[in-house]
């Protein structure tokens, strides 16, 4: 269990991720959600990430509020990205401690966290998968 505690996200993190930009539509984002069974996507505009959008902030324009009405559901599925995103949001650095990565998704109940560079470009994303298989793979099994 040592030697967990000296890995840091760019061993685990997956370098291959799908973003999406603003001006997706709440129909299209829906699709993308279904096919990849994905938790999140990043979204970046100009080669920077500009938020993230979660399949919770896709289901929240959903919900039935006293204060809030909602439409129907085919002008709600021309909603766009920009409209349900979160543009303040946590990251992680690919010298990021895997420890501190846990740290947060059990603090924040987080299924993915993004790993930006200092130019808040994308270099990827780390999963609650990637970290049972680090610690899995750190304890001997």
């Amino acid at each position: 269990m040592y030697q967990f505690l000296e890995q840091t996200v760019a061993g685990h993190m997956t370098r291959t991720v799908r973003a999406v930009t603003r001006g997706l539509t709440m129909r299209e984002l829906g699709q993308m959600f279904e096919r990849d069974d994905f938790n999140a996507y990043p979204v970046e505009e100009d080669g920077q990430m500009v938020g993230l959008v979660t399949k919770f902030d896709f289901l929240k324009c959903f919900a039935f509020t006293p204060n809030q009405m909602v439409p129907r559901y085919d002008d709600l599925m021309k909603r766009t990205v920009a409209d349900i995103m979160t543009s303040e949001f946590i990251y992680v650095r690919s010298d990021t401690k895997l420890t501190r990565v846990l740290q947060l998704m059990v603090e924040h109940r987080f299924r993915s966290v993004p790993v930006i560079d200092s130019g808040h470009r994308l270099e990827g994303m780390i999963a609650r998968g990637d970290i049972l298989r680090a610690l899995e793979t750190c304890a001997g099994g």
